[in-house]
């Protein structure tokens, strides 16, 4: 409707409420976190996310497994992911191109490619100025080109610098790459190198970067500014604390939504076209069953975190899983989360009022127990 500087105005307004929340709850979790009250509220946000994040699984897999390839997908990709710690982009990838071969084994899956009928205001717009789609076409690409260099030339002169910011840059760009079927479906990939392999936060803050998430005016993505926040608030270099902490923040910002602002402004002309390609119909279809194993994956990762506190590799024969220690179950977080998924499954209470009930419950149990269990 109205191009570059409409597509500007609803996607900079869709981030920057919910980033500006997220950024003072990230400084409040940094400098207060380990405040017994706060590390409280903490704990009960991080018990109700296991049910959020297993709600999402259930809400996922009924649009998605319509089929036995469906099925079978989903139950590869969690196979991959859990048992031999296959990369996600590697399996999105590979899903993409399952789907493109064989696009009608996955049909019960996609959404189909007929076009919803054009609102009345877009069709007399159109009515009007017949030359305006092509004129806003033109102006989305340059636009496109254009946000393509204010994305990669930052991140290239951070890489040449080296140290923990070029790390950010180079990683959370690639998670905007491959971030595809929502926050949930990378989230396992995200916790696995941000707490693993670069050791910016830990598995529990992790699950409570996603649980002030949730609670934010914007998209769950938002989590990933988070885990940018403590990677530079814990940097080593001259730029840490807090200001090191809002840097990479709003680095993390940059690098996650303008490829965004990218695929859209250079995908937009192209949207209708793609969409009659059965083809790729099939490749969209087959990614978003591959999906579900990615979830199911995520919800495993974090109810084994949530529910016991201490954890050990284990070889099944050729596989090297990470499985729990049966002893260290802490039936504090299991009361939680059933009381969690009472509140959003049976009460239908919703996601903010399901966090704020367990996150009060959190709190009023640490209390009884002298906030030192």
């Amino acid at each position: 409707m109205h191009g570059v500087r409409g597509g500007l105005a609803a996607g900079l307004l869709f981030v920057l409420p919910g980033a500006a929340v997220m950024l003072a709850l990230s400084l409040i979790y940094a400098t207060l976190g380990d405040v017994p009250l706060i590390a409280a509220l903490f704990f009960g946000l991080k018990c109700a996310v296991l049910v959020l994040v297993v709600e999402a699984l259930l809400r996922i897999g009924r649009r998605a497994l319509k089929g036995k390839a469906a099925w079978g997908l989903a139950g590869a990709a969690f196979a991959a992911l859990f048992f031999l710690s296959v990369p996600f982009p590697l399996v999105v990838l590979t899903a993409a191109i399952i789907g493109y071969l064989a696009p009608h084994a996955f049909a019960h899956g996609s959404h189909g490619s007929a076009k919803n009928d054009a609102p009345a205001v877009i069709d007399a717009v159109l009515a009007a100025d017949p030359g305006r789609p092509a004129r806003l076409a033109i102006g989305a690409r340059r636009a496109g080109y254009i946000g393509l260099a204010l994305w990669l030339l930052p991140v290239a002169a951070l890489l040449s610098a080296g140290g923990t910011y070029a790390n950010v840059a180079w990683f959370f760009s690639k998670m905007a790459v491959v971030t595809v079927g929502g926050a949930y479906a990378v989230l396992a990939y995200v916790a696995q190198d941000a707490v693993q392999s670069y050791q910016w936060l830990s598995a529990p803050e992790m699950l409570a970067g996603l649980g002030l998430a949730e609670t934010t005016p914007g998209p769950l993505i938002l989590v990933l500014q988070f885990v940018g926040f403590l990677a530079g608030f814990r940097a080593p270099e001259a730029l840490t604390g807090v200001p090191g902490g809002i840097a990479a923040s709003a680095l993390v910002l940059w690098v996650t939504f303008a490829p965004c602002f990218v695929f859209v402004f250079l995908g937009a002309p192209w949207i209708e076209r793609l969409q009659e390609n059965k083809a790729l119909s099939g490749a969209l279809a087959a990614i978003t069953a591959a999906v579900v194993g990615v979830v199911a994956n995520l919800a495993v990762w974090f109810g084994l975190r949530v529910l016991f506190r201490d954890m050990q590799a284990v070889q099944l024969g050729p596989l090297g899983v990470e499985l729990p220690v049966l002893t260290s179950l802490d039936l504090t977080a299991l009361g939680l989360a059933i009381l969690s998924a009472v509140c959003l499954f049976r009460l239908k209470l919703g996601v903010v009022k399901t966090l704020g009930v367990s996150a009060g419950t959190g709190l009023l149990v640490r209390l009884a127990l002298g906030l030192g269990a």
